[in-house]
Order: C-alpha cells, then sequence, then structure tokens
C-alpha cells in the first residue's frame, strides 16, 4: 500500500509521509531526480543533520556514475569532510576531457556540412538516399552519423543538455537505425524536459507516443514499461507549461495510457487529480473537463484499497461519500501534502480555492438556503472572507443565488425543471439501450 486508509489518517499525519519521490525515481532519468532531492534538502530545517546527510548521499550515489566530475568532486569532499577530492577525480575529469575532444573531431565535419544550405537544401525525408547522397558527395560515413550519437550521450552526461539535444537531433536526421532513433527521440525529450524547453518538449513527448503506440504494438508488455516511464516525464511539463495542460490530460486520460496507470503507477493519481482540479477554470471545452472529472472519482474509488492521499481522500468523501466535514479535513491535509510536493508546490494555492468551489457547488445542490457560518466552517475559512469569496464567486460565474445579510445565509435558486424536461432526461438513451437489448437476445 502506497499510503494509509482513512480510517487511521489523522491532523498529525506528516506531509513527509506523502513523499513520493521513492515511488517516481525508478522511472525517471537520474539527471531527473537530481531536482527533486535539491528540492526536498531546500525544505529540510537547521536541526535535521541527519536527514540533509542522507541526501547528499543520495545525490552523490545518484551523480557518481554520470561524467560531471567537478560537481561530483565537490559533492564527495562535502560528504567525507574533505578540502581537496582525490586525485581520481581529476583523473576523470581528464579523461572527460579527451572524449569530448575526440568526438568533437569525429563530428566536425558532419556538423559542419549540416550548417550548409547548400547541402541542407539537397536532403529529402528518404533518410537512405540522404546518406547516399553524403557518402557520394561529401565522403561522410555511418561511423560519423553514429558518432554524432555518442557524442550527444557524453555531452548529456556532463549535463550539456542543450549541446546534447542538438546533437541527437542532428543523428535523428541522418540516422537509419531505428532502435537508436528511439533512444535519441528519448534523450532528446530529457534534454528538452531538463533546459525547461516545453514547446519542444512536448513535440518529443508526442514523438515519443508515437513510438511506443506504432514500434511496441505487439509487445504489451515493453509498451506498459515505456508508457509508464513517458507518464512520470510527462510531469514536468504538465505543473510548468500551461499549455500542455489539456494535450497531457488527454494523453492521460487515453485508454492505453489510464490503464498502465491504474495497473503500474496509481501514485500518478495524485497528480491527474490535481491536474483536473485545477484545471476547471481554464478548460476550453466545459463538457470534456466535466467527463474528466467523472472519470477521476470513478478511478478514486476504483483505487482506493491501492492508493490514496489526503488528494485522492478529498475526492472520494465529497464526490462518493457527500461528508463534507471529512473533505473540509482532508482539503487541510491536502494543502499540506501539495506544499511538500516538488510538482505541486506551485499549484496549492489554484487548487485550494478550486477544491472550495467544488465543496460550494456540492453543498448547494443539496441546500435552498445555507447558513453562511456553516458554509464557512465548510470552506474553510472565517466569515467575513467566506462572505467576499462567495461574492466573488456569485459575480464572477453568475450563479443564481444571492446573500441574506439579515439572515446570515446563501439563498440558492433552484428552478424546477418542467415535467416534460425531466420525462425527456429520464427517457434519454432508452431507445439506444432498447437497440443493445434487442441484439443481445437476438445473438
Amino acid at each position: 500500500m502506497a499510503s494509509t486508509s482513512p480510517a487511521t489518517t489523522n491532523g498529525d499525519v506528516a506531509p513527509a509521509n506523502y513523499d513520493l519521490v521513492l515511488k517516481l525515481a525508478p522511472h525517471l532519468d537520474r539527471h531527473m531526480i537530481f531536482p527533486l532531492l535539491e528540492f526536498n534538502a531546500g525544505r529540510l530545517k537547521e536541526d535535521e543533520t541527519d536527514k540533509a546527510r542522507e541526501i547528499l548521499a543520495a545525490k552523490y550515489a545518484l551523480l557518481k556514475k554520470t561524467n560531471m566530475t567537478d560537481y561530483v568532486a565537490n559533492l564527495y569532499c562535502e560528504l567525507e569532510g574533505l578540502k581537496e577530492p582525490p586525485a581520481e577525480y581529476a583523473e576523470r575529469r581528464q579523461k572527460v576531457f579527451h572524449q569530448l575532444e575526440k568526438y568533437e573531431q569525429e563530428t566536425a565535419k558532419i556538423t559542419e556540412l549540416l550548417q550548409r544550405d547548400d547541402v541542407v537544401n539537397n536532403l529529402r525525408s528518404d533518410k537512405v538516399a540522404n546518406l547516399e547522397f553524403l557518402k557520394k558527395e561529401h565522403d561522410v560515413t555511418i561511423d560519423m552519423v553514429n558518432a554524432l550519437y555518442d557524442f550527444g550521450q557524453l555531452q548529456y552526461s556532463c549535463g550539456n543538455y542543450a549541446d546534447a539535444s542538438e546533437l541527437l537531433y542532428r543523428f535523428r536526421v541522418l540516422s537509419t537505425d531505428n532502435d537508436k532513433v528511439s533512444y535519441a527521440t528519448w534523450g532528446r525529450l530529457a534534454c528538452e524536459i531538463l533546459t525547461m524547453n516545453w514547446e519542444s518538449a512536448m513535440e518529443e513527448l508526442q514523438k515519443v507516443r508515437e513510438s511506443i503506440d506504432t514500434r511496441l504494438a505487439n509487445n504489451p508488455l515493453a509498451q506498459l514499461q515505456h508508457r509508464t516511464q513517458l507518464v512520470h516525464w510527462a510531469l514536468f511539463p504538465l505543473f510548468n507549461y500551461d499549455k500542455a495542460r489539456e494535450p497531457l490530460l488527454d494523453l492521460f486520460f487515453n485508454a492505453g495510457f489510464i490503464n498502465t496507470i491504474q495497473a503500474n503507477s496509481p501514485w500518478i493519481l495524485r497528480y491527474l487529480t490535481v491536474a483536473v482540479i485545477t484545471n476547471r477554470g481554464r478548460a476550453k471545452n466545459a463538457g470534456v473537463h466535466q467527463k474528466q472529472m467523472k472519470d477521476v472519482v470513478r478511478i478514486v474509488k476504483q483505487e482506493a484499497y491501492e492508493y490514496q492521499d489526503p488528494i485522492t481522500r478529498f475526492v472520494h468523501a465529497l464526490c462518493i461519500d457527500f461528508d463534507f466535514e471529512e473533505a473540509q479535513q482532508q482539503l487541510v491535509l491536502a494543502e499540506e501534502v501539495l506544499r511538500s510536493d516538488f510538482f505541486l508546490l506551485a499549484h496549492a494555492d489554484d487548487f485550494v480555492d478550486s477544491a472550495r468551489h467544488l465543496i460550494f457547488e456540492s453543498y448547494c445542490k443539496i441546500h435552498a438556503r445555507i447558513s453562511l457560518k456553516d458554509l464557512s466552517a465548510r470552506l474553510g475559512l472565517n466569515n467575513d472572507d467566506a462572505e467576499k469569496w462567495i461574492v466573488n464567486l456569485i459575480r464572477d460565474t453568475r450563479l443564481d443565488a444571492k446573500i441574506d445579510y439579515k439572515e446570515g445565509t446563501v439563498v440558492m435558486n433552484h428552478p424546477p425543471s418542467s415535467v416534460y424536461q425531466q420525462v425527456i432526461e429520464r427517457t434519454k438513451g432508452g431507445f439506444f439501450r432498447t437497440q443493445v437489448l434487442t441484439a443481445a437476445v437476438a445473438r
């Protein structure tokens, strides 16, 4: 189980108990894990020296296999209390420089050619023909093309993500090795994420998705593993790039990916729930947002035995149990968890405000007259703040309601639907269901 059940929760549960770094890390590249560790280190108090040392050791273990030699040497010195790093780090540094120089020379010719307009203008979509053209006219070999890939890998390992991205792009333009091209696309996606080039990251993410859907169509296990990894990588643009929100929600709710989340990474439900709830005011299509919200409620209910945290429990309490008191308690805990999550910190205020909208909407559906005092408690606000919040809500959403200041209540106007409309709503889809039943009996 990823977390405790609702019966065991209380206000004393520390946000650290809901830290998902250990769940996320196996599905992220080591360079992507580093900012998560940095975030956790930045949240420590001065007296938490043991935890600080644990995170420092984790950083060293994470990066020691990379070629970021200077930074790794500094981490080692800090960890061991040394002023100067051992000689082996200087040797490694020199070795990396030699490798960089070697690949620089091996790729210099092809790099220069790909920067010339007269060469680029002769390239076509047929990679085989391009290689033949470059081989015949400019003596380019397959080894030169593969050197771009190796150089890109080395630059990435050194932490030079922009240079690595450019090299992998050039390799992908020319290479006919489908496996390496796929790896290069994953590599470019990592580079664009780490350089926070979100627009390009979304383009690469789409290429990776297409590769998973087509190249791995006959390998369900590999599809599951790659989709799991892509979902985790997609968290970076999902919560850092507004234009990524709707296309990535569409991706997550795609049958193959939502099944992957439920089967292989249910903790992603935290991020999916936050993304949907905070998208209420941004969604271009209200109908799509409502369907996504219904799907989130359904999945939260289905996966309650497998994964729970205050965010999913808030949804369960409000939308399934209709327990407003429990929903308010979970919202308080949820805010603490969001403020301690690398991906969700910047969205905590937005989530709380959107969650209050949900509470208000749900409460209004079953009440015609609501005490301001009672509603303030449900929203977790004092009377004055609750009154201002409701006034703004009525104004901004044109909600059919008014505040009776004399009685201290919110009066909802629930116009009764006509008998004819009720008949239409109840019989809607009846003809279709009849056809389905008739077809089933006919078999």
